[in-house]
């Protein structure tokens, strides 16, 4: 197949975010909005999951690009949300168009050729739609037995066969009138300007919005980098920075979760590049009603010709820590064991290009939509030093900075 990228104006940010967001692929982070429109022209098929990427590739390789030279994510993207269980049947999609727009205005399009003129977006509309008050909310578990499902954890962490655990639940419900993807990436965006916006299609119909906070890999060339979150503090009105950022800088239980998480991705990058650093302490990285330790995790490869591909990296990488646990084959049994099938939540989310660059990050902070219902869910991490009941306000306060952006009431 036959791309022709092109230099071009700037378009209507706020008509091309809400046409995306509705209808196609959208992914915007601080350096650029990412918009796949016009339909799939080509489907990577994961028959075996992440297990099963190689293939992928090859075939995205095999397009041919020609036009003006861009920066990477500019040429022929393939978009994808992909399952949580690694192994699960996944695929990624190359739309007909993509629209690249940095934040300097700097603006590019790829499309199939042959393909008509791109739309106008002058009849896009943009008028946001309200939130609405829920009609049914269906928690699963109780918030009692989430609770009793941690303390199980810790128990079982005790007797030292799991170092962390990832416990999710989550809340079903239903509005009266359907949700408009557009308006909930909109309010998201207002309130969640350091995260990554995204609303993606899945392969049943449904669509996933959300604002995730959290870069799995990012893949440059012979570079990649990771930015994983864990320990994390509710923000309450009366708590200065200074203060909230003291208490998760020097909180035990908090700093052992963060630790296990980034030694198992410096472990585990160290495995394919030649070198790994990380910052020497977390930082402190602030939304707007919690807060979590990250910390930058930069891996080269000497060789440019033999680093990985943005999708070979990933499927190392998934699940981290962050949103699994350690062991991890241990972790995800428990977690199968003990949780419905989690779907696309917690599983990677984003772009590769045809020079094998892309980023991913973990799809979390969203809500599944589908007509009127939708479908949200939040984890915690499980150590030993974990408390149920603030496990369970965790998730609470995770459930709410999302579905704040859907109903009333949160």
């Amino acid at each position: 197949m036959r791309f022709r990228r092109s230099a071009v104006a700037p378009y209507n940010l706020e008509r091309l975010r809400a046409r995306a967001a509705r209808v196609g692929w959208l992914l915007e982070d601080r350096d650029a909005v990412r918009c796949g429109l016009g339909g799939p022209v080509l489907t990577l098929e994961l028959t075996a999951g992440l297990h099963d990427v190689a293939s992928a590739v090859d075939t995205l390789r095999a397009a041919t690009l020609v036009g003006d030279d861009g920066p990477p994510g500019t040429g022929v993207v393939a978009f994808a949300s992909l399952p949580f269980a690694p192994g699960a049947p996944a695929r990624l999609e190359v739309p007909r168009y993509v629209v690249t727009q940095l934040a300097d205005g700097r603006t590019w399009l790829t499309r199939l050729e042959g393909s008509p003129a791109f739309d106008d977006l002058d009849d896009e509309p943009v008028d946001e739609q309200a939130v609405q008050p829920p009609t049914e909310l269906i928690y699963q578990p109780s918030p009692d037995e989430y609770a009793h499902r941690v303390a199980q954890a810790v128990q079982r962490m005790r007797r030292e066969e799991l170092d962390k655990v990832v416990l999710a639940r989550a809340i079903l419900g239903v509005v009266g009138e359907p949700v408009d993807p557009a308006a909930v990436a909109h309010r998201l965006r207002d309130r969640e300007p350091l995260c990554t916006i995204y609303s993606l299609p899945l392969p049943d119909g449904r669509r996933y919005v959300g604002a995730s906070p959290e870069l799995l890999v990012r893949r440059t060339g012979p570079r990649a980098q990771c930015h994983p979150l864990a320990g994390t503090i509710a923000l309450p009105n009366d708590v200065g920075p200074e203060d909230y950022q003291d208490w998760l800088l020097g909180s035990d239980k908090n700093l052992h979760e963060h630790a296990i998480l980034v030694q198992d991705i410096i472990r585990t990058l160290a495995d394919v590049y030649d070198e790994v650093s990380a910052d020497p302490t977390p930082s402190v990285v602030t939304l707007s009603t919690i807060a979590h330790l990250g910390t930058w995790i930069t891996a080269h490869a000497s060789d440019s010709g033999g680093a990985p591909d943005a999708l070979s990296v990933l499927a190392r990488l998934h699940p981290t820590a962050a949103v699994g646990g350690t062991p991890r084959d241990v972790a995800v049994d428990h977690i199968a064991r003990v949780e419905a099938d989690r779907g696309h939540y917690a599983g990677p989310l984003g772009w590769i290009d045809e020079s094998g660059d892309g980023e991913w990050w973990i799809g979390i902070r969203g809500v599944v939509l589908d007509g009127t219902h939708f479908e949200a869910r939040a984890g915690a991490g499980i150590v030993r030093e974990s408390e149920p009941a603030a496990e369970r306000e965790e998730t609470r306060d995770k459930l709410a900075s999302v579905l704040s952006a859907v109903i009333t009431g949160v």
